[in-house]
């Protein structure tokens, strides 16, 4: 099994939420950096959250005070909260784990489709 599992992604309208979870397993969750990043079509992959085994959190520029990332290391997951969602949130959002900038898992991706 993959270490790392997204779900969540779907279909919304603008100005509406979707959660993302990405599960993981496989590895010591609790020691891992953990990350959301997405890519748009013809576009670079870009830092979406990231949240430090430590609980801090960083936001790329785009979605500061819309989204919102967590982590449960009891239950070896990491949620994306998105609201206020707008068009130009359609991507393919990835789960990122990393561990002393060695250990790099990546997910298999979830599609966000945002409609005007």
């Amino acid at each position: 099994q993959a270490p790392l599992v997204e779900s969540g992604g779907g279909l919304v309208q603008a100005g509406g939420s979707l959660r993302l979870s990405c599960a993981a397993s496989g590895i010591t969750f609790r020691l891992y950096d953990m990350g959301w990043y997405r890519q748009a079509p013809g576009k670079q992959r870009e830092l979406v959250a990231t949240i430090t085994n430590g609980g801090n959190t960083n936001y790329g520029d785009s979605v500061k005070g819309r989204f919102a990332i967590s982590r449960d290391n009891a239950k070896n997951t990491v949620a994306l909260q998105m609201n206020s969602l707008e068009p130009e949130d359609t991507a393919v959002y990835y789960c990122n784990a990393i561990r002393d900038k060695v250990f790099d898992y990546w997910g298999q991706g979830t599609q966000v489709t945002v409609s005007s």
